[in-house]
């Protein structure tokens, strides 16, 4: 549900930056949260059957809680192919982001998928920057 109401016009345009530069569509959820969402080109079949579905293809990041000194709670996912595990990881803890979880969501699919997620208090857009610094070489 999108937020209607008592949203700061700086948190909008913080939320407008937040999305441009991760490359997706934003929203503000209530919260306010905002949310940015953004298709992969990953190619992949489940059981044998090409999947195009957002569960497997969409990247999600968003910041909320923003403080008085601008810094926010910032989190990340993404699915990627198994052997891009490491290099990801490796990216985000170069920059300071923490990576919290590491795992599969499908069986039997085709190349192998795992998804990782990241955590942050920062400034969004050093978070919006950091994290499209590290994935840029997921394509």
């Amino acid at each position: 549900m999108a937020a209607h109401g008592k949203v700061s016009p700086q948190f909008r345009r913080l939320c407008n930056q937040f999305g441009k530069i991760l490359g997706g569509e934003s929203e503000i959820e209530e919260g306010p949260v905002c949310f940015v969402t953004r298709m992969t080109k990953l190619r992949e079949s489940i059981l044998r059957r090409r999947t195009r579905s957002p569960l497997v293809q969409m990247q999600m990041f968003s910041f909320e809680s923003l403080d008085k000194s601008g810094r926010a709670l910032c989190l990340g996912e993404t699915a990627l192919h198994q052997n891009q595990v490491n290099r990801l990881i490796t990216n985000l803890r170069k920059r300071g982001i923490k990576v919290t979880a590491v795992h599969n969501h499908w069986l039997k699919e085709n190349p192998r998928l795992m998804y990782i997620h990241w955590e942050a208090v920062s400034d969004p857009i050093e978070f919006a920057r950091k994290t499209k610094a590290s994935i840029a070489f997921l394509g």
